[in-house]
């Protein structure tokens, strides 16, 4: 990289706390900061084990985009179906378990995988997490009631969490840090291209075949990326550790229950039963302690899942806590702009799906250019200035015309989508690029984690909070007997003759504010992603300088 590089100047100085690689695959490096900070300045790593010419790399990155495509695309084309699924299997009550049950699975297995391509390799994991998901799938086409189909579902999403934080992992090993924004740029245009054509192919199979077909099409993709990964992706043999690798299963089994309680406290309440009801409070108190013993077990384990070093190092905290947040304002976009596309502004599903889908048109372009920025300014800046300019659109969204045209929330959610691929990915490759090989797959999963828990946490507090803006805006309605929560009323609100004219446009006007309040909560969220990172983040982040090729290059103190 150019000697401009706003993240190179060792001159960041200060100690990052925290082991190195125990596993032979790299070391975080041996050069000392020289002036307070949070880095060590540039060390060099190892070549990280993989293919590195890049000819050997396009099998590999093209497996790497199929098996994310697998997970990108499975949420919004399950959506599609889910009117035919309850009509064959039944189960209205619980259907939403569909989504619960896999977004758990995924989030909770994410250390686990993480810490197990550290020790033992990525190849391994990523082969075990395709075939679970596979598995799934199959089974799940199998499914005769939905109660078997949601349990399949978590079998699926226990393969999920493999491939989403091993793909991330493999794409910083195969890529320099000058390069790694062209990986990046690629698959954040899987998981564009998905939000797209999930939900057509889904409303297609759903209608003109068969909705078990939306589950029977992952085996073709699966089985192209199975092969790849096999004939293509080789790590080479480490040094054989003094010591047999053991795997902390009481800390995973912690970690796996801690987060399944927490999960279905946060997703249930509200929904299946009242925020202060015994089971919510039950769930909450439940996962507090297991949290607690979670932290035991994690400190007395001589290789825990989740490390102390991921929250002690400030680099690695920091983009947690910003990526928390950003997964917590990521909930106003994506669960209620459908709900005020439909309900305020009268599009019908489709229409409304494609309002949100300008984001991800946005959010691949900016991405793919951020290396310019961040290459001038550094990481932290360049995530700086796309978390504000998110702030700045997000609390624009309150001030759209009522009921306003359709092109409105669309441009605005245009610039989300620019705004937070300038945020998301320079933090993503610049926490990535602090630590070495045997370290990269622990980080990126607590990353990732941080920002499915984030998710989780939005959707049950900006529900909360739409409901109760919702029903507080109805108290005063022209008419009586009308429903005091979001999804209830955009049900009702499509039947035409549902409410008088008057109480439509009351309902509307209510819709309206409490989804606007929700998108002054997501406002919030990104204040909080921006405080993490001025008052944690170093100004320029300790990033490790990855040996070349060549031999003499492996021990050399890089400077850029």
């Amino acid at each position: 990289m150019s000697g401009t590089d706003g993240e190179s100047d060792a001159n960041a100085g200060g100690t990052d706390t925290g082991g190195t690689g125990r596993n032979g695959g790299g070391s975080a490096g041996t050069g000392t900061g020289r002036s307070g900070g949070d880095g060590d300045g540039d060390k060099t790593a190892a070549p990280p084990p993989g293919l590195t010419t890049p000819r050997g790399r396009r099998p590999v990155v093209a497996a790497l985009m199929l098996g994310m495509a697998l997970a990108a695309i499975d949420g919004t084309i399950v959506s599609t179906a889910v009117p035919q699924i309850v009509g064959d299997l039944g189960g209205l009550a619980v259907f939403s378990w569909l989504f619960s049950g896999y977004l758990l699975a995924v989030t909770v297995t994410l250390p686990l995988y993480g810490k197990l391509s550290d020790t033992f390799g990525r190849k391994p994991v990523l082969i075990a997490g395709i075939i679970l998901f596979l598995v799934g799938s199959v089974l799940c086409a199998a499914a005769w009631n939905m109660a078997a189909l949601i349990a399949f579902r978590i079998v699926q999403g226990l393969g999920g969490g493999a491939l989403q934080g091993t793909v991330q992992t493999i794409a910083a090993d195969l890529y320099p840090l000058k390069e790694r924004p062209r990986i990046q740029a690629k698959l954040s245009t899987v998981w564009a291209t998905s939000a797209v054509a999930g939900p057509v192919v889904g409303g297609l199979l759903a209608g003109y075949a068969d909705w078990r077909w939306i589950f029977l099409i992952n085996l073709p993709v699966g089985a192209v990326a199975l092969w790849l990964v096999v004939r293509h992706l080789h790590e080479p043999s480490r040094p054989r550790p003094a010591a047999r690798p053991r795997v902390d299963w009481a800390g995973a089994l912690a970690v796996f229950a801690t987060g399944s309680l927490l999960l279905t406290a946060l997703v249930q309440g509200g929904v299946a039963w009242p925020w202060l009801s015994a089971p919510s409070l039950g769930l909450f108190g439940a996962s507090a302690l297991l949290a607690a013993l979670t932290v035991v077990i994690e400190r007395r384990a001589a290789e825990p899942i989740i490390p102390g070093w991921v929250w002690r190092r400030r680099t690695i905290a920091s983009v947690n806590l910003a990526l928390g947040a950003m997964g917590l304002l990521m909930v106003a976009p994506t669960v209620f702009l459908p709900t005020y596309a439909q309900s305020v502004l009268g599009l019908g599903p489709i229409a409304a799906g494609f309002v949100l889908s300008v984001m991800t048109l946005s959010w691949p372009v900016s991405a793919a250019l951020s290396d310019r920025v961040y290459n001038r300014i550094g990481f932290r800046r360049t995530a700086m200035i796309g978390m504000s300019a998110a702030l700045l659109v997000l609390l624009a969204f309150p001030l759209l015309p009522y009921p306003g045209e359709p092109w409105h929330p669309a441009l605005l959610m245009l610039l989300l989508g620019a705004a937070l691929g300038l945020f998301q990915l320079p933090l993503i490759v610049g926490v990535q690029s602090t630590v070495g090989w045997a370290e990269r797959g622990t980080t990126t999963a607590s990353v990732l984690f941080c920002r499915q828990v984030g998710q989780s946490i939005g959707a049950a507090v900006f529900g909360a909070v739409a409901n109760g803006v919702l029903a507080a805006r109805l108290l005063d309605a022209p008419v009586d007997g009308l429903p005091g929560d979001l999804d209830a009323v955009t049900r009702a609100l499509e039947d035409p003759g549902a409410f008088s004219a008057a109480a439509t446009d009351h309902v509307r006007r209510a819709v309206d504010a409490a989804v606007d309040y929700v998108y002054v909560g997501a406002a919030g969220a990104a204040a909080l992603a921006l405080l993490a990172l001025i008052t944690l983040a170093p100004r320029r982040f300790p990033v490790i300088t990855e040996a070349t090729d060549a031999p003499e290059a492996a021990g050399a103190q890089g400077r850029r």
